[in-house]
């Protein structure tokens, strides 16, 4: 099972640092998946316009290939202004509904208040469920105070939220293998 870590910013370190938390997380849980971060700071963006995706940059084109290639995710997003980065929004709408289909997703973001945790709620979880993801039921918001002035994860209680949100999410991988199968409806 291939995960892919989306690091859905293209500024600032908090988002990489909860990734890369999560990640050995996962990789504790001996579940042998392959995990690979894509941070969206790496790759030349355009603004999807409903051109077909041949018609993109090959930096978009691959986004959408990792997406494609994926069985699952983990999607880490700052909350600027009440709402997640347009880069995020945007590789969104570059994916066909289909792509990430019945795969488990689990959400991180972080935020300048606690007010902003329900950005997740009200605003990734409905674009999620429009393609029909098997999003996680405990996602994790840090804020400012869970960092340490090195951008480390100084709060147990954010750990021990990240160790459950690991465990949760390789379960609902494991659930989703078996939803992904296509049943043979010939006779």
């Amino acid at each position: 099972m291939k995960v892919l870590f989306v690091n859905g910013t293209v500024i600032g370190k908090k988002t990489g640092v909860m990734l890369e938390i999560i990640r050995n997380y996962i990789e504790k849980t001996n579940c042998g998946y392959s995990l690979e971060i894509m941070n969206l700071k790496d790759y030349e963006h355009q603004i999807v316009d409903g051109r077909p995706l041949i018609e993109y940059n090959t930096d978009m084109q691959e986004i959408v290939q990792k997406f494609k290639e994926a069985d699952g995710y983990v999607i880490a997003s700052p909350i600027f202004q009440g709402s997640i980065p347009g880069v995020l929004k945007n590789v969104l709408d570059m994916l066909d509904p289909s792509t990430m289909r019945y795969k488990p997703v689990t959400i991180v973001a972080t935020g300048g208040t606690y007010q902003h945790h329900l950005v997740m709620e009200y605003q990734l979880k409905p674009i999620l469920d429009y393609f029909r993801c098997m999003v996680t039921p405990n996602y994790v918001y840090t804020q400012a105070g869970d960092f340490d002035h090195d951008n480390r994860i100084s709060s147990n209680d954010v750990h021990d939220r990240f160790r459950e949100l690991a465990r949760v999410f390789v379960q609902y991988a494991e659930m989703s293998k078996v939803l992904r199968e296509v049943p043979n409806t010939k006779k």
